[in-house]
């Protein structure tokens, strides 16, 4: 049965969108801290070479991972508008084809992560005193990915159908687990890289257990039943049609990000590990960004599916304020306190100058990296995936390669990579305003 709770469709806007957003907000949170104590321990405790090594390996796995996360976004779409219409039966269709979707996916990124790490490192100029760490770490991370890709399917259900609060739980589990094992693995076995990419495998496997125990025992129509776990031909249609668009975009945004990093890697291993560092304070900053996306993607979805669009106008223009306000709150922290927040990761001059910079150059900008992310969630609810696709295809990945390609010969200075996303944030902002009034002046949403 559908429980009230969890719905998006009635009672306050803001309060509804707060109470929906706010654990997810801190699921990001403690996802972001372990990350950053993978590279503050690796960093203290083993060297500048191996936190380059941590630091340049998670654009090339956002890559790779990215895809079947955004189609596991298309997915929530629509479980999303059944959860809101209270069509169980469609709503079970579309779960046990995703689960079915994300297990093939995790197979074919299990072999394709381990048996393709050198060569695609070294397409990104990784240099050779990094190289051996990065495989490492790389090919550790990706035998235990059908975790990481099965965790952020069962979350992604669960948040669709109005639940955040206990894929936050089942994080925050992870994520102690992880900072735990790192200090053993790390600290006080002197495993070095392989101990943080192991201790991030095992918790990541904690995470997936706990989220589709909760899907098994879950009395709605998205329980998962594993019996019933198979391709529905329509349904993965449907699915594909939603999610591809969205895992396009995620790698799009992901293969520019790997562009920038192997022109950062052209720089020497000190610029690596000071833009790694940089990268995982960033990360904090993404937090107001990805809670709201999500946030407005379901809650558009699931008020459209019970036909209140008056609600969802509502709601977008909640999301849109909020989330900017907050991530420019932390730019503006992580802006002056940089030299500080860079030197808790290493100690070296020369990194920490390189980190600094990076900050300094994008970290004022948030506000726009947030209200791009923001419409895309919103695109997403209205089912119109393509729109965002496209934007972060022109402007995030073939505008900001071809700025960086040309600038930087012209100009060889790496300030000139930082501007590249302050620069394309702004563009994006422009197009996503306009696309985003065009839809909701027009206010039917496209039938899934």
């Amino acid at each position: 049965m559908t429980s009230e709770k969890n719905l998006l469709t009635v009672g306050s806007v803001p309060k509804k969108m707060l109470f929906f957003a706010i654990p997810i907000f801190l699921s990001n949170l403690f996802q972001q801290l372990y990350n950053a104590v993978d590279s503050l321990i690796v960093g203290n405790f083993v060297g500048q070479e191996a936190l380059a090594a941590v630091g340049s390996s998670a654009s090339l796995i956002m890559l790779l991972v990215g895809f079947v996360n955004g189609v596991s976004l298309g997915a929530g779409v629509l479980v999303a508008r059944f959860f809101g219409a209270g069509d169980e039966k469609e709503m079970e269709r579309a779960v046990h084809t995703t689960v079915a979707l994300g297990l093939c996916a995790g197979v074919v990124l299990t072999a394709a992560g381990i048996g393709l790490s050198p060569q695609i490192l070294r397409l990104m100029g990784t240099p050779e005193d990094v190289m051996p760490n990065s495989v490492l770490y790389f090919r550790l991370y990706f035998a235990g990915v059908m975790a990481v890709v099965l965790y952020n399917l069962g979350a992604g259900i669960l948040q669709s159908a109005g639940d955040s609060r206990s894929p936050m739980k089942y994080l925050v589990a992870a994520s102690l687990t992880n900072v735990v094992l790192d200090l053993l693995f790390v600290a006080v076995l002197g495993m070095g890289v392989g101990g943080a990419g192991l201790a991030t495998v095992l918790s990541q496997a904690l995470s997936a257990f706990l989220v589709f125990r909760r899907l098994m025992r879950v009395d709605a129509g998205y329980r998962v039943r594993w019996r019933r776990v198979r391709f529905d031909r329509e349904m993965l249609r449907r699915v594909v049609t939603l999610g591809v668009p969205s895992g396009v975009q995620n790698s799009v945004i992901s293969l520019a990000n790997v562009i920038v990093q192997s022109n950062i890697n052209a720089f020497g291993s000190s610029a690596m590990a000071g833009c790694g560092a940089y990268s995982k304070l960033e990360g904090f900053a993404f937090l107001p960004v990805t809670c709201f996306s999500l946030a407005l993607s379901t809650f558009v979805s699931q008020n459209l599916g019970a036909g209140r669009q008056d609600r969802v106008k509502s709601g977008v223009r909640f999301g849109l304020l909020c989330s900017p306000i907050l991530a420019e709150g932390i730019g503006v922290l992580i802006f002056a306190f940089a030299p500080f927040l860079i030197g808790l990761f290493n100690g070296e001059p020369e990194v920490v100058a390189f980190g600094v910079s990076d900050a300094r150059t994008a970290a004022l900008f948030y506000c726009l990296l947030a209200f791009s992310h923001c419409c895309a969630g919103i695109l997403r609810g209205y089912g119109r995936p393509v729109v965002p696709m496209a934007v972060m295809l022109a402007v995030w990945c073939v505008f900001r390669i071809t700025y960086i390609t040309v600038t930087v010969r012209l100009i060889p200075d790496i300030r000139v990579v930082f501007w590249a996303y302050p620069i394309t944030w702004t563009i994006s902002s422009i197009l996503f305003a306009a696309f985003v009034w065009r839809v909701l002046r027009r206010g039917a949403p496209q039938k899934l």
